[in-house]
């Protein structure tokens, strides 16, 4: 049971850390942080690397023109013949010495004829660079860093000057350098090294100040750049909570400003929703209840006379009826418009015929239209082929003739147009009805909105035609538009994409 219960606390330590750097807010200040300790690092190493080459050029520079003044005294005193010079000697020694180093004089038969350290003297030193220096002539210094031992090795040519002759006779003005010999010398970077621990011992406590002022800028700025995400996020709780339901506002940064524009706007299209939603229910509540209203007004009337004749109650259950026929219609256009809500529901795309379709919708409207004396013709341009739900698709087109018929004139008419282009096919219905009025038109597409209301209720309609349409046309990535002049007339224009976007 322990195990099990240690094992839970270590996860939720875990998890706890998990979301610790889930969080903008630590993974800022550690980028932040991270950039700023990179940052010093590198310059720490490249400064003491600047300086580390610098000193060894100086030094090395500053030898060497010490050694050349030297290879030229070995030459006036013939020192590689006779060593017993005691002033080439002292300044051998000397220049050892000075630099903490050791100088070896080595002769053109590699033989080593004066050694600081009185090791090799006397002995033969075979050097890949004192031989490159003796057999190619080298006029030049050749100098060698030993980081690791901490030492620079510097090979000077021991050079004398010869005049060519010719016979007896002297050519003036030419002459050949010869290199005599070699000058090997180590010198200790000690100092150097000296030098650069007591700049890398500075340079790290600075860096060490440096980096915790880093992460405390890191800190402060993490919180100051982010703060105005809280501020946003408890604006979004209130609202989430019920306190308000008013816009989010804060600072105007771009990122914030973007966040909160969208969050706006996706309130006041909730805010669209909810009222449209209370105002659905308020509507399909009224709907519903008027028929049952006047059914029972109906029956109640017959209940409370005695002896009613048989026609009064023939007449009053025919007014049943067409009152149970109209909850009926009521029901099942919601139902259809729910469905169409859905976005689940879907489309089932087939290909139509779009021509047939329509005729068999008109053939079904022809007696509606004949009761109410309207002429009710179809014309179309071309045969139509379409990806689409021949259902919904059918529903549109009956929805849009039955209103198209029954706001009519007496002796009317009533149009159909098909037509299609390389990328659409369009449904025009055209009638010689009532119209609509201009202040009504951004309006006939909402639930249970009807222009003439008492004409409504007297031909039974329910107000959701319109909106089973349009939302059968939008499935379809289509569109509807409508004009109209009153007293004149109404024309819908559907159109809808001849090839599905789903099976593009």
């Amino acid at each position: 049971m322990d195990f099990f219960l240690s094992k839970i606390r270590d996860l939720a330590i875990w998890l706890k850390i998990r979301n610790i750097f889930k969080s903008l807010r630590v993974r800022f200040f550690i980028v932040v942080s991270i950039t700023g300790l990179l940052s010093c690092l590198v310059m720490h190493a490249l400064i003491l690397q600047s300086y580390e080459d610098r000193a060894v050029n100086v030094k090395s520079t500053e030898v060497q023109t010490q050694l050349r003044i030297l290879a030229n005294h070995l030459i006036t005193y013939n020192y590689l013949q006779d060593t017993s010079s005691e002033l080439i000697n002292a300044e051998l020694d000397m220049l050892a010495n000075l630099y903490d180093g050791r100088v070896m004089v080595i002769n053109d038969d590699l033989k080593v004829v004066k050694d600081t350290y009185n090791i090799s003297q006397g002995k033969t030193i075979i050097s890949e660079e004192v031989v490159n220096c003796l057999k190619t002539g080298s006029k030049g210094t050749l100098s060698k860093y030993d980081s690791a031992n901490g030492y620079i090795e510097m090979i000077t040519p021991i050079i004398t000057t010869e005049v060519i002759e010719e016979g007896d006779i002297s050519v003036g003005g030419n002459s050949n350098e010869v290199v005599r010999g070699v000058l090997l010398t180590s010198v200790s970077t000690e100092t150097i090294d000296n030098t650069l621990d007591i700049l890398s011992q500075r340079a790290t406590t600075l860096e060490t100040l440096i980096v915790l002022i880093i992460l405390v800028f890191a800190a402060l700025v993490s919180y100051a750049l982010l703060k105005p995400f809280d501020r946003i996020t408890s604006a979004i709780n209130d609202v989430k909570e019920g306190f308000t339901d008013k816009p989010v506002v804060g600072p105007n940064y771009l990122e914030t400003e973007q966040i909160i524009n969208a969050f706006n706007a996706l309130l006041r299209r909730m805010k669209v929703l909810d009222d449209s939603r209370q105002e659905f229910v308020s509507n399909v509540s009224h709907e519903l209840k008027t028929p049952i209203t006047s059914i029972k007004v109906l029956a109640d009337s017959l209940l409370s006379q005695e002896d009613v004749p048989n026609e009064v109650y023939r007449e009053f259950m025919s007014d049943i009826g067409e009152e149970i026929d109209r909850e009926d219609k009521i029901i099942n256009d919601l139902l259809a418009l729910v469905k169409m809500d859905k976005k689940a529901s879907g489309l089932t795309i087939t290909s139509v015929d779009v021509v047939s379709l329509t005729e068999v919708v008109l053939k079904r409207m022809r007696p509606i239209a004949r009761k109410h004396n309207i002429d009710l013709t179809l014309e179309s341009n071309r045969a139509i082929t379409a990806e689409i739900d021949e259902v919904k698709i059918s529903l549109v087109i009956m929805n849009l003739v039955e209103n198209a018929i029954k706001y009519n004139k007496e002796n009317g008419t009533v149009k159909v147009e098909l037509d299609a282009d390389h990328q659409y096919f369009s449904i025009k219905v055209i009638d010689t009805g009532i119209g609509i009025p201009q202040d009504s038109l951004d309006h006939i597409y909402e639930r249970f909105y009807r222009v003439d209301k008492s004409r409504s209720r007297e031909i039974g309609g329910t107000g959701l035609g319109l909106s089973i349409a349009r939302n059968a046309v939008l499935m379809h990535r289509g569109s509807i538009d409508v004009q109209s002049t009153l007293g004149e007339g109404t024309i819908f224009t559907v159109r809808i994409p001849l090839i599905s976007v789903g099976t593009k």
